[in-house]
């Protein structure tokens, strides 16, 4: 049995931890991220996984390789974290860093969005031709397209849903960018304003809204009418064979999807339909950006 470490880099915390190659999460390790310099932060990194393997049987010495999921541009042959806008990194030569100072000469980094679509996609048992489809709602807004295996890149830019121009129906004509709109911090903000808090959160809009509160109806109105809209362009430009959602927001609030679904079937013909019983969320409870990062390593070359 080949065992592989994955890696789950973000502004809050990092995951890591042992997959195998069926894709069992065998062990797994968490850490607070330090984003004050760059070299704090590849450092916890680095104890993130260490610390991982002082609690495992399993030594070094047997790991097939290392993946890593970062958020933003990552330039995957050269193995640079590019730009991320939460962490401070810039042309940041992870692969090359992180193989000195673990020893491993197998890395594998990609976009943490992409690797944890490539765990949902491996879990879906999809055909080589069937279309799918990942998408998080959390901090941002993003998907990740797969098919055969292989993610959809376009120029380098595919995949960036939040960026998608939606109208709000109770501003008329008003356009504003998806994930301003229907992203955690968008809903926070738009919280603090409409209830003159500054400490609302996410959640808190979420809570009032289920207790039946008419200001936060209004913004979760407009968050599903928002996403309604953005997955309708996904529905109209890919028609995906399955769609399945991640990221705190969705994940946290089962209740939104079938709203949304109530909404989009209004938008569909009939030959897009099938999409509505092919949306799901994932069932690896926050877990599958350690598992894709791993499970890429054993699809490496």
């Amino acid at each position: 049995m080949r065992y592989a470490i994955g890696i789950d880099i973000g502004g809050t915390k990092i995951a890591s931890g042992i997959v195998n190659e069926h894709g069992d999460l065998i062990q797994k390790e968490v850490v607070r991220s330090d984003t004050s310099d760059k070299e704090q932060m590849f450092s916890q990194v680095i104890t993130c996984v260490q610390t991982l393997m002082n609690h495992s049987s399993i030594p070094l010495s047997d790991i097939f390789g290392i993946g890593a999921g970062i958020p933003g541009k990552v330039d995957r042959e050269n193995g640079i974290a590019v730009f991320q806008n939460n962490l401070p990194w810039r042309d940041f030569p992870f692969t090359k860093r992180i193989s000195e100072a673990l020893g491993v000469n197998r890395i594998v980094i990609d976009n943490d969005v992409d690797m944890a679509a490539f765990a949902e996609w491996k879990k879906a048992e999809l055909t080589e031709t069937d279309l799918f489809t990942y998408i998080t709602i959390s901090t941002g807004i993003a998907c990740s397209i797969i098919q055969g295996g292989e993610i959809i890149r376009g120029a380098g830019f595919a995949g960036e849903l939040g960026l998608i121009p939606i109208t709000l129906k109770n501003k008329g004509t008003y356009m504003e960018r998806l994930e301003s709109i229907a992203s955690g911090p968008a809903i926070a903000k738009r919280g603090q304003d409409l209830f003159k808090d500054s400490y609302i959160t996410s959640a808190d809009v979420l809570s009032a809204y289920h207790k039946g509160d008419a200001q936060a109806e209004i913004i979760i109105q407009d968050l599903v009418s928002s996403l309604t809209q953005g997955l309708y362009v996904i529905t109209s430009l890919l028609d995906p064979h399955k769609i399945v959602f991640g990221g705190s927001v969705a994940v946290h609030n089962p209740q939104l999807l079938q709203l949304v679904k109530e909404e989009l079937a209004c938008y569909l013909l009939k030959e897009q339909l099938h999409i509505l019983d092919h949306m799901e969320f994932s069932h690896f409870n926050h877990d599958q950006g350690i598992l894709g990062s791993g499970l890429k390593v054993f699809n490496s070359n």
